[in-house]
């Protein structure tokens, strides 16, 4: 069963032309799971997919990860087969972020009757979580504030940071099984980014090699960083991933 990764959105909240930074899993050509909700992000997944996402992870709240939440409520809301079911993974610690960014309005709707999340299936998660037969793992990364953004890994596959500082501890533990790390990497990093110079100080040659850099600032400092020698993220691309491995279940 083949797996994939498409990227909706690779840019930073001003790189409107690379759009926001916004990935789905896909199994067997379909989409599986996607990471993040941004505006653009959202227009790329309907423009290919024909439909909204069915089931979602939240890396974090920043509004170039969550803007496109209220176009999403209209559609499930609105979709009798999907009112309710689409699924919404979010670290616990970011339910009430989340909330208070995108649900917390008088009135989802100005006729009332209805809750924004009536919309939708909220899943907080801890540690790790199950998506249909696959488990997935959640960890903390470094992005602005502590507690408020974190990572996803499919074992043996995919490893996501999300917008992130060097993280080497956090790689070392969820990235062991040779992992496709799609991680955040600019030209220049500021306190809640990383810069390419940043990785190449923390990161041993064989992480950074299998990285694919996402969240740069302009198509022209992709190009720097593939001059570099490093694979970037394109908007549109997908990449090929290796089938989740499994993680042993110890029974008590």
């Amino acid at each position: 069963m083949a797996w994939r990764l498409r990227l909706q959105g690779v840019g930073n909240a001003a790189a409107v032309e690379l759009g926001s930074a916004m990935a789905t899993i896909e199994r067997a050509g379909a989409p599986w799971l996607t990471i993040d909700c941004g505006a653009e992000g959202l227009t790329a997944f309907l423009d290919h997919y024909g439909h909204p996402p069915r089931a979602l992870f939240i890396t974090h709240v920043h509004l170039d990860h969550v803007a496109g939440f209220e176009r999403l409520f209209v559609d499930s809301w609105f979709d009798p087969q999907w009112r309710g079911r689409t699924r919404v993974y979010v670290p616990a610690p970011l339910v009430p972020l989340l909330h208070q960014r995108v649900g917390d309005y008088p009135n989802a709707l100005a006729e009332g009757g209805v809750n924004f999340w009536d919309a939708f299936q909220v899943v907080p998660v801890g540690a790790a979580f199950w998506h249909e037969g696959e488990r997935l793992e959640v960890f903390a990364t470094r992005h602005h504030w502590p507690d408020t953004s974190f990572g996803l890994r499919l074992r043996g596959s995919l490893v996501w940071t999300g917008d992130t500082r060097p993280i080497p501890e956090q790689l070392a533990r969820w990235a062991d099984q040779d992992e496709l790390i799609a991680h955040d990497c600019a030209v220049e990093g500021n306190p809640s980014h990383s810069g390419i110079d940043d990785l190449e100080r923390e990161y041993s040659a064989g992480l950074l090699a299998r990285c694919v850099f996402y969240h740069y600032a302009s198509r022209a400092d992709g190009e720097l960083l593939e001059r570099r020698g490093y694979r970037i993220a394109r908007p549109g691309a997908t990449i090929p991933l290796r089938s989740p491995s499994a993680l042993p279940v110890e029974h008590v």
